[in-house]
């Protein structure tokens, strides 16, 4: 398995075991591809759940030019929800399953077929 397979692996693991989700593996490798070279670099692999500009670069770069969503308060509530989903308390919160978290929440699988 090469280094995105075992980041997937991972990923997969994180939604199991922290989210409570059974993920599917196809989407979640879809949306784990669209994150690009993100997910290899430390720093940009992983949402800081406390970090307000974070969260706004997430809502504006990912809700709303990936997922096509229109701006309103609805965003934030989604990604405060994926964060308390997650874990506030997990250091590591990675943005891959941050993602698929906000795709599913959303419905809008469709953006990866």
């Amino acid at each position: 398995m090469g280094k995105r397979d075992d980041l997937i692996a991972q990923y997969a693991n994180d939604l199991k075991t922290k989210c409570g989700m059974t993920p599917d593996m196809d989407l979640l490798t879809k949306v784990t591809i669209g994150c690009g070279p993100a997910i290899y670099d430390a720093d940009a692999a992983t949402v800081a759940g406390t970090d307000a500009g974070e969260l706004e670069t997430v809502k504006n770069n990912f809700l709303i030019k990936k997922l096509g969503l229109p701006d309103g308060p609805n965003l934030m509530e989604a990604i405060d929800s994926v964060i308390e989903t997650y874990g506030r308390s997990e250091r590591n919160k990675y943005r891959a399953v941050v993602y698929y978290m906000l795709t599913k929440h959303f419905s809008k699988e469709s953006v990866y077929t």
